[in-house]
């Protein structure tokens, strides 16, 4: 496995912690949420005019455009969804090595009885984050995987492994950042719009993969409904905004390094890039 990268904790922007910290802010995030700001802010950015946009936001978040298929953008929205060229993200070619389904910082937790997993400050439990008690209770004692994507990553998501999906099932909730410093006043799993298909894998049995959109546009944009896929095809992508992507696996089913649950457990994040082994298949004799 290649060597892993390294860990980080959560930065917080100066704006966005005056924008729930404070009584101005949260009256200005009040209005930033609704449905018809989000869509006016989409339209901005899938414009023409949000080409100029582009350079700038680049050279500041140190973004590789040698990696991009394509140097040319019509758009803000379509420089942000750029895909990259093939060579720029391998997939690890081992089946029984979990690979992040995307360009993240990943945490993992256990998901026990009754219990939720702890983010900033924020507990989730499964139930909640899925609206589906029955489901939820499938994947008691397993792992919840949680990658974060910041604006400067490359922001296509691919399958981890071969399997059969079925439909995809939409929650709607206001949008708000997915900078942990949001959490302390919004639990944002339960207020950020997400979608979720239920998955058979054949490396991992059964597991559920959930993205979240964010504040502002956060548009989740999955390519399929029910569908056979494989391991390392694109899935979908997020159009601008912080995003996140949701892996839960059942019981036995996936490892992941000790030293990932203790520095998760402390609220570290370790860099990941899409195609990367992160885990593996737990062997069950």
């Amino acid at each position: 496995m290649k060597e892993r990268g390294p860990y980080h904790l959560p930065a917080q922007s100066r704006a966005q912690t005056r924008l729930y910290r404070t009584r101005s802010g949260r009256m200005v995030l009040r209005a930033l949420v609704r449905p018809g700001v989000s869509r006016m802010a989409g339209r901005v950015l899938s414009s023409r005019m949000s080409r100029r946009f582009v350079p700038r936001f680049a050279g500041k978040h140190g973004i590789d455009m040698t990696e991009a298929e394509k140097c040319e953008f019509r758009s803000f929205n379509d420089f942000f969804t750029r895909s990259l060229k093939s060579e720029a993200r391998p997939i690890d070619p081992d089946p029984a090595r979990l690979i992040s389904p995307c360009d993240s910082l990943l945490a993992v937790f256990p998901i026990e009885k009754d219990s939720c997993f702890t983010i900033k400050d924020s507990c989730y439990t499964v139930s909640s984050l899925l609206q589906n008690e029955q489901l939820a209770a499938e994947f008691e004692g397993g792992v919840c995987a949680i990658f974060r994507l910041t604006v400067s990553d490359y922001h296509r998501y691919c399958y981890f492994d071969n399997g059969v999906k079925g439909e995809n099932y939409f929650i709607q909730g206001k949008l708000h950042t997915v900078n942990p410093v949001s959490y302390e006043r919004y639990p944002i799993y339960k207020t950020n719009s997400r979608e979720y298909t239920v998955m058979e894998t054949e490396n991992f049995g059964k597991a559920v993969q959930m993205e979240v959109g964010a504040l502002m546009v956060g548009r989740i944009v999955n390519h399929h409904g029910s569908h056979r896929f494989v391991r390392g095809e694109e899935k979908g992508l997020f159009e601008f905004g912080g995003s996140t992507v949701v892996l839960l696996f059942q019981k036995d089913r996936v490892e992941f390094d000790e030293e990932l649950y203790r520095y998760s457990a402390k609220g570290y994040e370790r860099k990941v890039r899409m195609g990367e082994a992160v885990g593996r298949r737990r062997d069950r004799g």
